[in-house]
């Protein structure tokens, strides 16, 4: 697949993003400590039907930002919106998954250009998986033993791959290759923060701004999601109109990854079915 690879100042910082396909924009928002790589599987269908961008955010991804920079949930979404303007889009489809999902929620909310949400165990106010150690590495304790750690944490890279799979012999060295050297990219710790320092109070603002998503939704989750609690998409259903589910048996934290046929099948299917903004 041919893909052309973009870098645009947004405010004064650099957004990244791969662009691929033609069609109707379709944008891919990838979770915390992912980047554009992690949807190198679905891309491809992807680009068949849709303009299709891969985005990696700032602080995320092969994106480098300043160790002051907010990386949160809102500052991203922010960002994300005035990407749209100055590439002069007027309607898009998000695929997004984990913390990108949440990013996703607050863009919905804010832009009325959003037409649906394709969400892969997206983080929600309703699950309290990782919480404590949200708390704690967002404490003065808990950065300085990210610090410390991060650094010569690259042996233990390929365990918090394969805890993301429902089925870890799924797992490729070029996957735990390609998420470790993205992981240890200069100032990527202090990136990792500044996004957990506003983790709670952006998870918290979404009470507010699920009222204001107007989207259709498509959640994806595996039974064997052991980092966002599948008991809250029940809640999320509730919470967003025309919400639809669907449950991957046996996969893990990452479908787009871990299922990725099926994945797309099914997203490429709900998004044939969304009717087109007027």
């Amino acid at each position: 697949m041919e893909f052309e690879k973009h870098k645009i100042q947004i405010a004064g910082q650099e957004l990244q993003f791969l662009q691929a396909g033609s069609g109707p924009p379709l944008v891919l928002i990838h979770g915390l400590l992912g980047g554009a790589f992690c949807w190198r599987f679905n891309i491809p269908a992807f680009a068949q039907r849709f303009t299709t961008y891969a985005i990696d955010l700032p602080g995320f991804g092969e994106c480098d930002a300043p160790r002051s920079l907010d990386c949160g949930m809102q500052a991203q979404a922010q960002r994300l919106i005035s990407l749209f303007e100055n590439l002069k889009l007027q309607s898009v489809d998000l695929v997004a998954s984990s913390w990108g999902g949440a990013v996703a929620f607050h863009l919905a909310a804010l832009s009325p250009i959003v037409r649906s949400l394709v969400l892969a165990a997206p983080v929600n106010p309703w699950s309290d998986f990782g919480m404590r150690r949200v708390r704690f590495l967002s404490s003065k304790i808990g950065g300085l033993f990210l610090r410390t750690i991060l650094p010569v944490s690259r042996p233990v890279h390929r365990t918090a791959v394969l805890r993301m799979y429902g089925n870890p012999k799924l797992v490729s060295e070029e996957t735990i290759e390609g998420y470790s050297c993205r992981l240890i990219r200069p100032g990527r710790i202090h990136n990792i923060l500044n996004t957990l320092r506003s983790w709670e109070k952006d998870v918290s603002a979404l009470q507010d701004a699920f009222p204001r998503i107007h989207a259709r939704s498509l959640l994806i989750w595996g039974t064997r999601d052991g980092a966002v609690d599948l008991r809250s998409s029940e809640k999320l259903m509730q919470s967003l109109p025309g919400c639809e589910r669907v449950l991957f048996q046996g996969v893990g934290h990452l479908p787009f990854e871990e299922a990725p046929d099926e994945f797309n099948r099914l997203t490429l299917e709900f998004l044939g079915k969304v009717p087109v903004l007027p």
